[in-house]
């Protein structure tokens, strides 16, 4: 089951329009920052590439000393995917859940096997694979929360490398006004010497301090962000796909998962009739029928 496609949805929309608001932001912010550097029209004694390649080649030379390449490439790999892939809202979740537990209600449990094949994110395609697969519901907890637990781990060793990384910047930022000013002093009474070293001295200092607290540092911020964030989805999908294993009635099961959802996203009602009608084409005379207990439980519950 994929996620529910809300391309035109107000929910959607606010989302789409959070993450543009996000990178607006960003861009306002970075151009006042820019700006004071500007202000004095000396822009020229800002860019140094002794001072730079002294900074970034020191900088990586320590991350390779420190990490293994592989450990970087993942690093890199996942600040990749947390940029470009689509954040999945709680309340997405929550409304799949719901529909999965409905589906095993009027179809059986067995019908969610497709639903393994077809789910987009790979934790919950796992947890329905524990479920068609019949695992006892202690285990499946067992699993899910060691997987959680175990994705929590590697996030946040990425997460360290990051802010290793922006730890380092500043020092290497030292070195290169160490060498700025011995430089400067080897030149005494030569001017142009002088002149030509004194940026060298300075601006490694701005870039180490630049890169650690402008790059680095909000790198890692936004990685223990995402993984915060995926955490408490993985969190959802292990409480629902228990509740659907023991059978809890979707409406309970709603009101469960609600409270993961901040108080805005809880008033959307996602056990309807109307939905349920538009969602597994059930009629109403199939809801009504003495046979389906579960549809008449949830008529009543709806309203």
């Amino acid at each position: 089951m994929r996620l529910p496609d809300r391309n035109f949805d107000k929910s959607m929309m606010k989302a789409v329009f959070d993450n543009y608001r996000n990178l607006v932001g960003v861009c306002c912010f970075s151009l006042l920052f820019c700006s004071g550097f500007f202000m004095y029209r000396n822009v020229g004694l800002y860019f140094n590439l002794s001072g730079f390649l002294i900074v970034i080649g020191g900088t990586f030379a320590a991350a390779f000393v420190s990490f293994k390449a592989e450990r970087l490439k993942i690093v890199y790999q996942v600040l990749k995917s947390s940029y470009r892939a689509r954040e999945i809202e709680p309340y997405e979740i929550v409304e799949t859940l719901v529909d999965l537990s409905l589906k095993s209600r009027f179809r059986g449990l067995l019908s969610l096997q497709e639903d393994e094949q077809e789910a987009t994110v790979m934790f919950l395609r796992q947890a329905l694979g524990y479920l068609v697969d019949g695992y006892d519901i202690r285990q499946i907890r067992d699993f899910l929360t060691t997987e959680i637990n175990f994705f929590r781990i590697r996030r946040e060793e990425t997460e360290r490398v990051l802010r290793t990384i922006a730890e380092i910047c500043p020092s290497f930022g030292l070195i290169g006004s160490v060498v700025g000013l011995m430089s400067m002093l080897a030149g005494i009474g030569d001017t142009s010497v002088i002149l030509a070293t004194i940026p060298v001295a300075l601006t490694s200092t701005l870039y180490g301090v630049l890169f650690a607290n402008f790059i680095f540092g909000p790198f890692a911020a936004h990685i223990q962000e995402r993984t915060d964030r995926e955490v408490l989805l993985q969190r959802i999908i292990l409480e629902g796909v228990i509740a659907i294993g023991s059978n809890l009635h979707p409406r309970a099961l709603e009101r469960k998962l609600k409270s993961f959802l901040t108080p805005s996203d809880r008033a959307e009602k996602i056990v309807s009739l109307e939905r349920i009608r538009k969602k597994f084409k059930v009629s109403d005379s199939r809801l009504f029928q003495p046979g389906e207990e579960a549809a008449r439980q949830l008529s009543s519950a709806s309203k």
